[in-house]
């Protein structure tokens, strides 16, 4: 298989988890409360409940995943394993039985928990298998830039054609409608995470062989660097939820341009598509430190340019634009970091920890969206805020801040925490030592 082969292969895994896990984030909770019959209380309470459990099967698996050790390498076993599960429990998630309210209150809990164990045993080693396809610098960036040019594309997936397959599927009978779709993107899920496993191959080992060592040993394998990467993952997602969350708020409520809710959702998303494309061939002549600097700046610009042309239909599609360019480019360099931390944790405490290091990634990232969806909602009931209804100019003004001056404040964050990345100082110098390693071992074999 060519280069190509292998980069599409590993980079459609994610949009085979997109296309559950962005249904789920955009879908889920009108269907639990609109079709499945249960409150909205008891719908947010049962998210939240969820997210404690997500960061014991999360941390759970990224320690699994580090003690594997299979003819088909550490993490790709279980795009193999974790595939038709993740179709079942995308399958029962949106089976309605014809219980009470307290049976379905508890088939909810049982089946959504299943399904977000089903998606972290996929997800958690597509994020950790990226230094063990290839040691080149170069490759990895690009590989990594495929992977999310797939996520952003079952995004888009997700966002165009849902709601019209639930119409055309349901034909009247919105429960029909949300089993009948969700089972194609389970199934199509499945089949994803079959040609990922059968795209990739594992050819680099770790330097170190990860045997029965604790969990407190294990984090003693931890890096600096590596706590920097999960903060920017907690600012970078909170950045994220933010901004896709309060967009429309802003443009329908602050700006009145009701008209251009489903170009402004078009632009949320695409936007990001030409940063992500050029990605590898910036990180090969720039250094991440200085990318990620430049697409923080970018997004900063393009969220004044938005405040301040606020009358100016121009200013704002550019405002929109340029804030695209910025947020997915630190989308991108994130996740581009990762594998050089990977790299660190295996160069400085000669520690294979890479399951851990995505495990913690991946509970930063729930966090992060959690507390500031949380934070968002304390925002527009503090200011009065009235859904479908004429705002207040206090309503208006915490909208405002919410869209404007907080990821502002995220992004001065993010940068605080780049101000301390180090590693492209040390990538030559690790790649060195690594191999060097590498071959020590299998000269002792």
């Amino acid at each position: 298989m060519g280069k190509w082969g292998k980069r599409i292969g590993y980079g459609i895994g994610d949009l085979g988890c997109n296309l559950v896990f962005s249904t789920m984030a955009s879908y889920l909770m009108v269907f639990y409360t609109d079709v499945f019959g249960i409150t909205a209380a008891a719908a947010g309470t049962m998210m939240l409940v969820t997210k404690f459990i997500d960061a014991f099967t999360d941390t759970g698996m990224g320690l699994i995943v580090d003690r594997t050790h299979t003819k088909w390498g550490q993490g790709r076993p279980y795009f193999l394993l974790g595939a038709v599960p993740f179709a079942i429990f995308t399958f029962l998630t949106f089976y309605i039985p014809a219980w009470g309210s307290s049976g379905r209150l508890v088939w909810a809990y049982v089946t959504y928990c299943m399904l977000c164990t089903a998606y972290t045993v996929v997800n958690i080693p597509l994020n950790t298998i990226v230094p063990r396809l290839t040691s080149d610098v170069h490759e990895r960036d690009i590989l990594v830039s495929t992977r999310m040019v797939c996520a952003l594309t079952g995004t888009a997936i997700v966002m165009s054609i849902t709601e019209p397959m639930v119409r055309f599927w349901g034909n009247g009978n919105e429960a029909k409608g949300y089993l009948i779709t969700m089972t194609i993107y389970g199934i199509a899920a499945m089949c994803i995470f079959f040609v990922t496993f059968a795209s990739t191959k594992e050819v680099v080992p770790p330097t170190i062989i990860q045997k029965h060592s604790s969990l407190r040993e294990d984090f003693k394998g931890l890096t600096g660097q590596a706590w920097i990467l999960f903060f920017l993952n907690l600012f970078y997602f909170s950045l994220y939820v933010v901004r896709n969350t309060t967009v429309l708020y802003y443009f329908k409520y602050n700006l009145g341009r009701t008209e251009w809710m489903s170009l402004v959702g078009i632009l949320g998303i695409l936007s990001g598509l030409p940063m992500l494309l050029l990605l590898p061939t910036l990180e090969k002549k720039y250094s991440k430190r200085n990318l990620m600097f430049c697409s923080i700046l970018l997004y900063i610009v393009g969220d004044l340019l938005i405040f301040v042309g606020k009358n100016s239909a121009v200013c704002l599609l550019t405002g929109l634009v340029v804030t695209g360019l910025g947020i997915y480019g630190i989308f991108g360099i994130t996740f581009a970091m990762q594998p050089d931390v990977i790299d660190y944790s295996e160069y400085k405490k000669k520690a294979s920890v890479a399951g851990l290091i995505a495990a913690f990634q991946g509970f930063f990232v729930k966090g992060g969206m959690g507390f500031t969806s949380f934070i968002i909602g304390v925002f527009l009931k503090k200011g009065g805020y009235i859904a479908n209804a004429e705002q207040t100019s206090k309503a208006l003004s915490y909208i405002q801040i919410c869209f404007i001056w907080i990821p502002i404040i995220l992004c001065a964050l993010i940068a605080m925490c780049t101000f301390f990345y180090k590693l492209d100082g040390l990538r030559n110098e690790m790649t060195q030592e690594l191999e060097m390693r590498r071959k020590d071992m299998s000269n002792a074999v």
